[in-house]
Parts: C-alpha cells; sequence; structure tokens
C-alpha cells in the first residue's frame, strides 16, 4: 500500500503552520513526517513546529528544506528528502507537505511521478489554505475575464501581480479549500468572498470555513485523490514553463537585544508593517526573568505571540525577527523601526 501525502499550500500568514500543530494534536499517535519548506534565513516555521508539544513532535520527524522553493528544488532538495523518508525503518504513515507561500503546487505533485517515488507514496490531496479576510480586502483579488480584456485593450497594462498567479494556480490544484480566519469575515462579504474563490477552483472541489484552521483529520487526510494522476485535469498559469520566477520577494533578519517589553515590540512591529507594506513578521525573542521563548508572527498588522516552550540547556537566547516582503524593502529603515 502507498503511504498518501498531502500537500499544504497558502499564501503566508493563511494559517499553514496553525493547520499542521492541529493535524499534530489530533494524530493519535500515527507516524507523520512533515517536510517544511521555510521562505527566509532561519527555521521559524519548524521550531514553531517543534515546540509544540505534542505527541508525534518529534523533532526527527520535522524536515526543513530552506534552500529555495521547493518546487524550484525538486531534484536538489525534494526528492532526495523523501527517498530517506522511505528508507527509514519505520516508514511514517502519512506525509504532510508545508509549502512556502511562493510555491506552485503543480510542479511538486509531477514529483511524485518519478520512478522512485512513485511505486510507493501517492498525493492524498492537495488542500489550499486561504486567508479570508487578506482576499475579502482585496489583496489577491482577481477576474480573470476582466484581466484578459484589459490585456487585450492596453498592451502596456499588467493587472497580475505574481501574487494573484501563484494564488490562482494553488486554487486550481487544490482538492479542498480551507477558507480560514472564517469568524473574521463579516457576513455581507461572505457572498462575494464565496464566488472569487468559486470562480478559480475546479468543479466539486469543497470549499470549508474554519477558524484557526480547525478541521476533522478524517476530511483533511482522507481524500484519496491520487493527484498524480490527474495533473491534466488541474490547469496552471505556468503550463509548458520550465521555471518561474520569485524574484519579487525578498527576506532579512534583525536582531535584537533582549525584549523587555513584548507590547512595546508589538507596537513596533504593527507600524513597520503599515510604514513599509511589510507582508509578514516572524521570529523568537527573550524576554528577560521569562525561562520560555517568545514566538512572535505578524501578518500585515495582525500580530500573534506567546511564549512556547522553555530555553534548552546551551542553547542561545537570542532574538531574532525575520522579514518578508515584495522586493525593494527599506532594510535599514525596518532594522531602526523594530529595534526601537
Amino acid at each position: 500500500m502507498k503511504i498518501p501525502a498531502t500537500v499544504i499550500t497558502g499564501f503566508l500568514g493563511a494559517g499553514k503552520t496553525t493547520l499542521i500543530r492541529h493535524i499534530l494534536a489530533n494524530a493519535n499517535g500515527r507516524r507523520i513526517a512533515l517536510i517544511i519548506n521555510e521562505f527566509g534565513d532561519m527555521g521559524v516555521d519548524r521550531d514553531v513546529v517543534n515546540g509544540c508539544g505534542f505527541e508525534g513532535c518529534d523533532e526527527d520527524d520535522v524536515i526543513e528544506l530552506a534552500n529555495g522553493c521547493i518546487c524550484c528544488t525538486v531534484a536538489d532538495d525534494f526528492l532526495p528528502t523523501i527517498e530517506k523518508l522511505l528508507n527509514r525503518a519505520e516508514p511514517p504513515e502519512h506525509i504532510i507537505i508545508e509549502t512556502s507561500g511562493l510555491a506552485l503546487p503543480k510542479p511538486l505533485v509531477k514529483a511524485f511521478n518519478w520512478p522512485e517515488i512513485r511505486a510507493k507514496v501517492t498525493v492524498d490531496g492537495v488542500v489550499a489554505v486561504v486567508d479570508g479576510p487578506a482576499v475579502t480586502a482585496g489583496r489577491f483579488a482577481d477576474d480573470p475575464n476582466k484581466v484578459q480584456q484589459a490585456r487585450e485593450a492596453d498592451d502596456n497594462i499588467d493587472h497580475h501581480s505574481p501574487l494573484e498567479e501563484v494564488f490562482e494556480d494553488q486554487l486550481l490544484c487544490a482538492d479542498l479549500v480551507l477558507l480560514n480566519k472564517a469568524d473574521l469575515v463579516a457576513d455581507a462579504d461572505k457572498a462575494s468572498l464565496s464566488a472569487t474563490i468559486q470562480r478559480e477552483i475546479r468543479p466539486g472541489v469543497k470549499v470549508v470555513e474554519t477558524t484557526n484552521s480547525n478541521i476533522d483529520l478524517n476530511v483533511l487526510l482522507a481524500m484519496s485523490a491520487a493527484v498524480e494522476d490527474d495533473l491534466d485535469a488541474r490547469p496552471s498559469h505556468h503550463d509548458g514553463e520550465d521555471d518561474h520566477d520569485h524574484d519579487d520577494f525578498e527576506s532579512f533578519s534583525v536582531t535584537l537585544d533582549d525584549v523587555t517589553d513584548p507590547a512595546a515590540l508589538e507596537d513596533r512591529i504593527k507600524a513597520a508593517t503599515i510604514a513599509h507594506d511589510i507582508l509578514r513578521v516572524k521570529g523568537f525573542v527573550n524576554v528577560p526573568g521569562k525561562p520560555m521563548r517568545h514566538v512572535v508572527q505578524a501578518v500585515g498588522p495582525r500580530v500573534d505571540r506567546y511564549f512556547d516552550r522553555a530555553w534548552q540547556d546551551g542553547e542561545a537566547r537570542l532574538s531574532r525577527l525575520v522579514v518578508i516582503g515584495e522586493t525593494g524593502l527599506d532594510r535599514a529603515a525596518i532594522a531602526r523601526a523594530l529595534q526601537g
């Protein structure tokens, strides 16, 4: 019997890592391996998962691919990682792959047709996690027909940003869409939000409203879609292309002194994201007098922070944040703003 794999896609801050923590919390002893494609220069998402404290959250079962977008490094990183998992004395019972917000799912799924993989693993399903409030606000709004009409009318107008194209590709490849943060979407906006998503997904694909990425695992991990055999039915903006360009994004890290006032840091993050149009800030900080590591995750001006685990013996109590945004960030100004 083939080992099922679930591919989780979605933009930065949509709720992918929260979904993974939910999966681990409800795994009930099932052996789950996680492959996390981190975007940034330190393994924040991996460390957040490792710090969860749930059964099945062993460090050896969490593998980070930090050498770039997973769909661009299939041969160099992803395939060898899958092969190592399969060659374990006790292979995983389910593989969860969290892609970066920039990854196109279709090239990744194609890799499961490689002879070394195909006989042992099947893609059980592709899950797209959608940030409901962000789409409602128009950050990833799209209408392919209107865009095509505009392009035909004026060749100098470009109405498709890379964000929009990737967003559409993720929906086009999905077997299940999680409309996350549904509790933050006004009832009056839900019809138009649903229509936006329905325009992009394939017939029969289910859209489930979630809060904090909470969903029954019997729905999430038992789709039996065999996606690798169904690629022709999943169109992509990048069909026929050998690669794609992610140069529209950049990330860098900022080192801080010990954070004596986490609330003040939160205020600085909120102000910096507004002033510099930052997409995401994530990292860990040391709060003097506290034995536990303080996690900081921000999407736009929305900041979540909490203590996740005790600092380990010999672990450097550093305060570092990763900043992610579109190319052209004023790194020096952002660093000054965050450092205070």
